[in-house]
């Protein structure tokens, strides 16, 4: 596995090149071994690499170097054969098969990654669900405490959220948190993390974000939201939570609850507001 993660950490471009020297070493072993010995299965590494980190082109570029290494290395033995089509024959046997391993590999990377992507991202919105937010999360308050930087998480909530539902149906409920979550993605910064952890619960992860520049984000974050509301009629606010960690927390847990705490305490004071505060201060309303 150690193996696998160190070759998909060099460039597309270091991998066709190793992989065509590879080949062209595997031809000079094939011409001194003779005719005698079969080196298709040293052929296949290199068609299955490079399908596999680069993609299907470069493994199909590696089964016609491979094929034609084989035929060149191969050609002083041609007379050996009954007929002299035969080692052109086994030469088009051996780049199918090659082409079927590369096809495959290639495919079978492709459906492993929407795999991986499925599983981190919530089917309705699109956003990153929780378990992949916890994982973020984790590797952002080690970030923190490694480097001694701050960081903000902002847990939302929509208020009254069923209100929506039992007027205009669970579509329009579905439709709110889709366009929910647009909006968060589109009014927070390229590194923000955005994921849903509930039915209308959304939290938000700034990394390297001070008390000031939360703020900005995220009150832009909440009038675009209300824009979106009122747009369609829907009779709902939103209540945030915010939480700059100026010291990291613990757990995950400790990070989200007290953001979910502030969130709370936003819907028990009248909901439709921020209450922000900073890990080392009291809370603040706005």
């Amino acid at each position: 596995m150690k193996l696998i993660e160190q070759l998909g950490r060099f460039s597309k471009p270091t991998i066709i090149a190793a992989g065509l020297l590879l080949v062209a070493l595997l031809g000079v072993a094939n011409y001194l071994s003779g005719p005698d010995v079969s080196f298709l299965i040293f052929y296949t590494a290199p068609v299955f690499l490079a399908a596999w980190y680069v993609g299907r082109g470069a493994g199909l570029l590696m089964c016609a170097a491979s094929a034609l290494t084989w035929l060149l290395a191969t050609a002083g033995t041609f007379d050996h054969y009954s007929t002299p089509l035969i080692p052109y024959w086994n030469v088009a046997v051996r780049l199918g098969f090659m082409l079927i391993l590369a096809h495959l590999a290639s495919a079978f990377k492709m459906s492993l990654e929407h795999e991986r992507e499925m599983a981190r991202t919530d089917f309705l919105t699109g956003t990153f669900n929780g378990r992949h937010f916890d994982e973020l999360a984790d590797a952002e308050i080690k970030r923190a405490r490694r480097h001694g930087h701050p960081f903000t998480v902002a847990y939302m909530d929509v208020d009254d959220f069923k209100l929506v539902n039992d007027r205009h149906g669970h579509s329009a409920g579905d439709q709110l948190l889709r366009e929910m979550a647009d909006a968060l993605r589109q009014n927070v910064r390229v590194v923000d993390v955005v994921a849903r952890i509930g039915g209308d619960e959304f939290v938000i992860l700034m990394p390297e974000t001070d008390a000031d520049a939360a703020q900005t984000v995220i009150r832009r974050a909440r009038r675009r939201l209300l824009e979106v509301a009122s747009a369609h009629g829907w009779p709902i606010t939103f209540s945030i939570g915010v939480v700059t960690w100026d010291t990291p927390p613990r757990s995950v847990d400790e990070m989200l609850r007290a953001a979910d705490d502030l969130m709370y305490a936003a819907k028990r004071h009248g909901k439709n507001a921020i209450r922000h505060k900073s890990s080392n201060a009291h809370a603040h309303a706005a």
